[in-house]
């Protein structure tokens, strides 16, 4: 495993890191889910990334659980507040900020997060107070830094305009060859700001692994074919995605690896992305994902794999 210094801090993340949308304490039975968590550790793994939000706290509980006997510098813990965990709790508020905090370390089982984010923009909230908040948090001890998931350029500068508040270290921006969005501005701008990406869906929910075949079913198993975890993924399965993904393969031959190798591979050779967050149902899955770290490929293969998929991606 190779490791990247994530922003303006002094953390050094694995280029891999272990997610836990739709996955932990919901989607994944319980052993397995702890088969994976201790396979990161073996693996070099040391960005574990959760949210509020995931299963109205079933992940943190789930993270609590099983991080609790590991010592709490062994780990790079993140998580996120945003969407609604109740009628009335969500967004970015002075309060609500002060209210999740606290939650989310109690679910942990823990006195601090490395990284605390903000899961979307809230509109709804004056910039100044959401920083501010974030700043006092910081300040309490109850997080290392802060950082933030799909804000755009506009709004990451209204952040860095407010005087006497924290910066962020890191986007959190969905970034894959069928999603290059962030290339257009957020990127560039982070470059500048001293903001690194850790990047989620870096294989558009497994679409990139090369698994679902143009035309077939869905694999038994497979995130398409979970009624808990494969809400989000249908939009990816378009004959013609898939049959640009099948495409990519011989060119991942051509570099000794696998497509889903290929595919982080080809995020993480952007220098601003510090970290690619990748799901894992099963050990095996993470074992092959983390693999890629560190793989050196013939960028004219990536070129190649870029005029394949075109026509087909999304995001831009």
């Amino acid at each position: 495993m190779k490791y990247r210094k994530l922003g303006a801090s002094d953390l050094s993340v694995s280029e891999i890191s272990l997610g836990s949308w739709l996955t932990y304490g919901v989607g994944v039975e319980r052993d397995r889910a702890v088969a994976c968590v201790d396979r990161a550790f073996e693996l070099g793994i040391n960005v574990i990334d959760t949210a509020n939000v995931y299963g109205r706290g079933a992940a943190e509980s789930f993270l609590g659980e099983v991080l609790a006997a590991r010592p709490r510098n062994s780990y790079i813990l993140a998580t996120k507040l945003f969407f609604p965990m109740s009628a009335t709790d969500k967004g970015l508020s002075r309060a609500q900020i002060a209210k999740q905090i606290d939650a989310s370390l109690q679910r942990l089982r823990v006195d601090h997060v490395d990284l605390y984010q903000c899961h979307r923009y809230d509109t709804d909230t004056p910039i100044e107070e959401t920083m501010q908040a974030l700043s006092e948090v910081v300040r309490q001890g109850k997080a290392r830094y802060i950082g933030f998931s799909e804000w755009s350029p506009p709004q990451i500068e209204s952040a860095f305009g407010v005087v006497g508040t924290g910066h962020f270290i890191s986007s959190q921006p969905q970034y894959s060859l069928l999603w290059r969005q962030p290339e257009e501005g957020v990127i560039p701008l982070c470059a500048t700001k001293g903001i690194s990406q850790i990047v989620w869906s870096p294989l558009a929910q497994g679409v990139l692994s090369g698994k679902y075949l143009p035309g077939a079913k869905v694999p038994t198993e497979s995130r398409a074919d979970s009624a808990t975890m494969g809400q989000f993924i249908h939009s990816w399965l378009q004959p013609e995605i898939l049959k640009a993904v099948q495409r990519l393969k011989p060119l991942a031959a051509d570099a000794g690896c696998t497509l889903s190798q290929f595919s982080l591979a080809w995020v993480l050779r952007q220098p601003n992305v510090a970290s690619a967050i990748v799901g894992a149902s099963r050990p095996e899955q993470l074992a092959e994902n983390a693999a890629a770290s560190g793989l050196v490929i013939d960028p004219e293969l990536f070129r190649k794999a870029e005029a394949i998929v075109a026509g087909v991606e999304r995001g831009r």
